[in-house]
């Protein structure tokens, strides 16, 4: 991989991290058509970290408010009983949830990591999932109400909901579906409105994809001599360059949700799918080749 494949799946990595289309989608269909296969278990890892830094950046407030609660209620004197698990207070509830949410995907990524990073890397499989997603992204948009919300002044989720939307984050594990697809389709369907499914998309994938993305970089650096691994000069600026084009799509995206629904966004899915069909029909890709993890 040169420095230019490298900044191009990091700007590539910075744009579909947190829109509903899928990174690893993105990442294992494009790197394949710019001759970098795979980039390396070390270099996606660190780079995905840059992305989880520009959330932390621009929910700051929220992520402090929410542990100084979550830890307020915790261990305080004067909390009884369900009072401690924040049942009163909706930002200590949050921590909770976020708990309860992240639960899923840790639980089914440590039991079927393998066939999560070799089967399931197919692009048959990556077809139908941007395929499926992007129609039940489409329909449960535009046919449920928007009634649900959370933000600085309400919060109306409980711990069934933020199973489910545990439930559909933990479905990201398959390449194709999107983390925040998956979290922001099954909130919609429960009736949250397209901001707090969004914002509860970015919240929840804070512990989720830092933690792994920690825990894979400090195990792939071990690595890095391999001929995939770019170099630590080009892998920095490419992490770097995730974090500045992660922050402004969370900023941008956010404002579009506020006024436009998530069918753009299905549509592109869809369209992409047919795309690669065409491409492995053609022959100009392969469905098991140079997989690789996003």
């Amino acid at each position: 991989m040169n420095i230019f494949q490298a900044i191009f799946l990091a700007i590539l990595q910075g744009l579909t991290e947190y829109l509903p289309v899928s990174s690893s989608a993105h990442i294992r269909i494009f790197g394949s058509l710019i001759g970098c296969e795979d980039p390396g278990a070390a270099f996606t890892a660190i780079i995905q970290i840059g992305t989880e830094l520009a959330v932390l950046l621009y929910f700051r407030r929220d992520i402090a408010r929410i542990l100084t609660h979550w830890f307020g209620c915790l261990f305080s004197k004067d909390a009884k009983g369900w009072e401690r698990f924040g049942s009163r207070d909706k930002d200590a509830a949050m921590g909770w949830y976020i708990i309860i949410g992240t639960i899923p995907i840790v639980v089914m990524g440590v039991l079927f990591q393998n066939v999560i990073e070799t089967k399931l890397r197919n692009l048959w499989v990556i077809v139908c999932t941007l395929a499926i997603f992007g129609v039940l992204l489409w329909w449960f948009d535009a046919k449920s109400p928007q009634r649900k919300r959370v933000d600085d002044k309400e919060c109306d989720m409980n711990w069934k909901d933020a199973l489910l939307f545990g439930i559909g984050q933990m479905l990201a594990l398959v390449p194709g579906v999107s983390r925040s697809g998956g979290t922001i389709t099954f909130g919609r369907a429960m009736g949250y409105t397209r901001e707090a499914s969004a914002r509860v998309s970015f919240l929840m994938a804070i512990p989720a994809v830092l933690g792994a993305g920690i825990l894979e970089a400090v195990k792939a650096v071990k690595n890095t001599g391999d001929g995939a691994f770019p170099g630590w000069g080009v892998t920095i600026l490419a992490t770097v360059i995730a974090f500045f084009v992660g922050y402004v799509v969370i900023i941008g995206f956010l404002r579009l949700v506020s006024t436009f629904s998530y069918k753009g966004f299905a549509i592109y899915r869809i369209c992409l799918a047919a795309f690669v069909v065409i491409l492995l029909i053609a022959g100009v890709l392969t469905p098991m080749s140079g997989a690789t993890t996003a």
